[in-house]
């Protein structure tokens, strides 16, 4: 029980729905996080038949048709370019929930006298 006598008001629903958003725009970006990983380990590691080919971001890279040839490119393409929908609408999402979220403490701060 508490001594100051202050009640407790719940917490209104635009507030809790603005930070239901604020989560689901961090978990966008999150997904966008994990695709840009993994795009990062496929350009760091060593690839080819038994890793042959050096990674593409060493110094030793060198242009061998081969290993051009044995590189999954559509697959990095895809990670790269898949992450930006979902860094864009994470980001987006995330800043409409903050504005969404300050407009409703505003709302719901007592007045002042």
């Amino acid at each position: 029980m508490s001594t100051s006598g202050a009640r407790t008001r719940p917490e209104s629903p635009l507030l809790v729905r603005a930070r239901r958003s604020q989560g689901r725009g961090l978990l966008l970006l999150a997904v966008a996080g994990l695709l840009w990983g993994c795009f990062a380990v496929l350009l760091v590691t060593p690839y080819g038949d038994d890793g042959e080919c050096p990674a593409l971001v060493t110094s030793a890279y060198a242009h061998d048709d081969d290993c051009v040839e044995s590189r999954d490119w559509p697959l990095m393409t895809l990670l790269l370019g898949g992450s930006v929908p979902f860094a864009a609408l994470g980001a987006a999402v995330y800043a409409s929930a903050s504005t969404e979220r300050r407009v409703a403490e505003h709302l719901d701060a007592p007045p002042r006298d």
